[in-house]
């Protein structure tokens, strides 16, 4: 199992994960208020502004403050060492 860091010492399965969003779109935006309705949302961000929303396989939506570059980055940097082993 792959663990990926998503900010504030919040770590989630990267095995789970689907996609990693903007959330600066109307569908996403749209995406996460009914997730958040559904009580299917999971805010990492510490009180911090969204940007970047991770999309995982259990139909959760995780909120988190870091870039979603810089997650994908993690995502990658992680791979590669694993592939090394």
């Amino acid at each position: 199992m792959k663990l990926l860091n998503i900010g504030f010492g919040n770590i989630i399965s990267a095995d789970r994960l689907i996609a990693i969003v903007s959330p600066d779109s109307a569908p996403i935006k749209r995406m996460v208020q009914e997730a958040k309705d559904r009580g299917t949302a999971i805010d990492a961000t510490c009180g911090r502004r969204t940007r970047a929303v991770l999309i995982m396989d259990s139909d959760k939506y995780i909120l988190s403050a870091v870039n979603p570059e810089t997650i994908a980055s993690r995502l990658d940097k992680d791979c590669s060492i694993e592939e090394e082993k």
